[in-house]
C-alpha cells in the first residue's frame, strides 16, 4: 500500500492534472478513432499515466489495426503484470516486454513508448520508459522492427483506447494525460520530471503533435465525438474520440497530481469479494462468512471524511468503520473483534461496536438508526481527538456533530476499541456477510451518482453531503498537509 505523495511541495513546473477517466471492464468501455494521413508513419510517441485496479489479468491501454491476427499494434499490461508492446503485420512481428512488475494498485504509473524505425541500431527503434526511467531489463528476448518499417500505430486505421482489437479484453483502471505524438520519437523528459523529493511527476508537453497527434485530458463529460465529449482532443487537431459505455460519472479527479483513496484488492479476505468501478465498489460472495476489505490509504492523525452507499444488505449484516493496519482479514469473522483492532457502525441495530474480546452485536452500544439498501453512511473520523461520527443520509446519529466535536463516539474506551497509541495506521473498513451484499465507496471520486455535490475546504472531492468543518477527503494532497 505504497503511494507517492504527488502534488505536494517541490513541483518544478507546477503542472497540475485535473482529471482522469475511469474504465470498468465489466461495462466494455472504450474510446475509438480512425486516424488520417500521418506526418511520418515511421515515428511516433505515446505518453500516458495509468492507475491499476486489478492484477494478473491482461489490461489493454491502446490498440490499433483491423485484424487481430495479422494487422495490429497494442500496448497492454500483460497478465504477468508487466508492460507489453507488440505488433504484427502478417510478416513482421516485433515486441518488447518490461521485466518490471507493476503491482501497486494504489499508485499512478507513467508510461512512454517511442517508435523510430529510421534508426540504424535496432534497439533504438523501439523504446519504453516507466516513471521516467528507460526500460533496459526485459522478460524475454525482444524483437525489433526492420529499419524504416511503418507500424499500424499512426496509420489510417482504427485506434482503440481501453480495449484490445477484437473487443475480448478491456481496461480496468484509470488513465490520464494521454498524449499521442505523430512524427517524433520523444523520451520521457518531455512529459515528466523529478521533483525535489525524488518523485517522478507530470510535466506539460509543449511541443507539436503532427497530423495524427492528439491530447486527451478527459475534462469534458459528453458522450459524442466532439469538443464537449469525454474523448475530446485538446491538441488543436480536433481528433475527437467516440465514446462507448463511458459516462460523466467516469470522469474523475483522481489523478497523478492528486491521488485519491480506493479499495485494496490485495487484502487476504475470508471468502471472496469483488471490486469494480475503479476499486470503489465492494461486493461480497457470502460463501464463507464475513468478507471484509479496507482502503489503500491509512492515517494516524487528522480528520477525514468519506461516504459509503450500501447497495444491498441482507439481515442487517453489514457495517462501516475503522480497522488497524495489522489485522488478519482471513478469519471467518469480523476482523479484529477479539483483539481490540476495529470499531464499526453495524447496520442491523444501529450499534457502535468495539473489538473487545466478545461479539460485536451483543456488546455494541445502540446509538442510532439501523440502515439498509440504498442508504448513504457518512463517516467522519477524528484521529486528533479519537472520536468517530456516522451520519445516515445526512443526519448524524446520536446527536453527533463532527464540526463542533459534540457527542463523538469513542475510538477507544478503556481497553476496548482502537486503544489510543496501540496502532500505527487505521484504514476505512467495511464488511458484508451474505452473497451480493456490499457498498459503493466515495472518497471524493464517487462511482455513484451525486445529486448535490460538496467538496472539502480545500476544494477536493465530490460528495453527496456536506463535509464537516475541519475534515478532509482522503487524497495525497490532503494527506501531505494533514496526515
Amino acid at each position: 500500500m505504497v503511494f507517492p505523495v504527488i502534488g505536494g511541495d517541490g513541483k518544478p513546473t507546477g503542472y497540475e492534472i485535473d482529471n482522469s477517466l475511469r474504465f470498468n471492464d465489466g461495462d466494455s468501455p472504450e474510446l475509438s478513432k480512425t486516424l488520417g494521413t500521418a506526418t511520418n508513419r515511421k515515428k511516433f510517441t505515446i505518453s500516458l499515466w495509468f492507475k491499476r485496479t486489478t492484477l494478473s489479468v491482461a489490461q489493454y491501454l491502446v490498440a490499433a489495426g483491423t485484424n487481430n491476427a495479422s494487422d495490429i499494434d497494442e500496448i497492454r499490461i500483460h497478465s504477468g503484470n508487466y508492460v507489453n508492446f507488440a505488433g504484427y503485420d502478417g510478416s513482421t512481428t516485433y515486441k518488447i516486454r518490461s521485466a518490471a512488475l507493476l503491482r501497486d494498485t494504489s499508485a499512478w504509473y507513467h508510461l512512454v513508448v517511442n517508435f523510430d524505425s529510421t534508426q540504424g541500431t535496432d534497439t533504438n527503434r523501439l523504446k519504453m520508459y516507466i516513471n521516467g526511467e528507460q526500460v533496459t531489463s526485459f522478460t524475454d528476448s525482444n524483437t525489433y522492427p526492420d529499419q524504416n518499417f511503418e507500424p499500424v500505430f499512426n496509420e489510417n486505421t482504427p485506434h482503440n483506447i481501453g480495449r484490445n482489437l477484437n473487443g475480448s479484453s478491456y481496461n480496468d483502471g484509470y488513465m490520464s494525460d494521454f498524449n499521442f505524438i505523430d512524427g517524433q520519437a520523444l523520451d520521457a523528459s518531455y512529459f515528466g520530471e523529478t521533483n525535489d523529493n525524488g518523485v517522478w511527476i507530470p510535466k506539460k508537453y509543449d511541443g507539436t503533435y503532427g497530423n495524427n497527434g492528439f491530447f486527451l485530458e478527459f475534462k469534458q463529460t459528453g458522450t459524442s465525438a466532439n469538443s464537449s465529449g469525454i474523448g475530446a482532443d485538446t491538441s488543436g487537431n480536433d481528433h475527437h474520440f467516440s465514446v462507448t459505455n463511458l459516462a460523466a460519472i467516469d470522469v474523475t479527479t483522481d489523478t497523478p497530481t492528486n491521488n485519491f483513496c480506493t479499495l485494496n484488492p490485495l487484502i487476504n479476505s475470508n471468502g471472496t469479494y469483488t471490486l469494480s468501478e475503479g476499486n470503489t465498489k465492494f461486493i461480497g460472495d457470502g460463501s464463507n462468512g464475513w468478507n471484509t476489505t479496507i482502503a489503500t490509504m491509512g492515517f494516524s492523525k487528522g480528520k477525514w471524511y468519506w461516504e459509503q452507499k450500501f447497495t444491498q444488505i441482507t439481515g442487517g449484516a453489514s457495517f462501516a468503520g475503522l480497522v488497524k493496519d495489522d489485522v488478519d482479514h482471513s478469519d471467518n469473522d469480523i476482523s479484529g473483534q477479539d483483539d481490540n483492532e476495529g470499531v464499526l457502525y453495524y447496520a442491523n441495530a444501529g450499534k457502535y461496536m468495539f473489538g473487545n474480546g466478545g461479539t460485536y452485536e451483543s456488546d455494541g452500544e445502540a446509538f442510532g438508526d439501523s440502515f439498509d439498501d440504498g442508504d448513504i453512511i457518512s463517516v467522519a473520523a477524528d484521529l486528533d481527538n479519537n472520536k468517530m461520527y456516522f451520519a445516515k443520509n445526512g443526519t448524524y446519529q446520536g446527536s453527533g456533530n463532527p464540526s463542533t466535536g459534540t457527542n463523538g463516539l469513542p475510538i477507544s474506551e478503556g481497553s476496548y476499541g482502537l486503544v489510543a497509541g496501540s496502532f500505527t495506521f487505521v484504514f476505512p473498513y467495511a464488511g458484508a456477510f451474505y452473497a451480493n451484499d456490499g457498498c459503493e465507496w466515495n472518497f471524493g471520486n464517487s462511482s455513484f451518482s451525486i445529486s448535490s455535490g460538496n467538496a472539502d475546504a480545500n476544494g477536493y472531492g465530490n460528495f453527496e453531503y456536506a463535509v464537516p468543518s475541519g475534515y478532509y477527503a482522503l487524497c495525497t494532497k490532503n494527506l501531505a498537509e494533514y496526515g
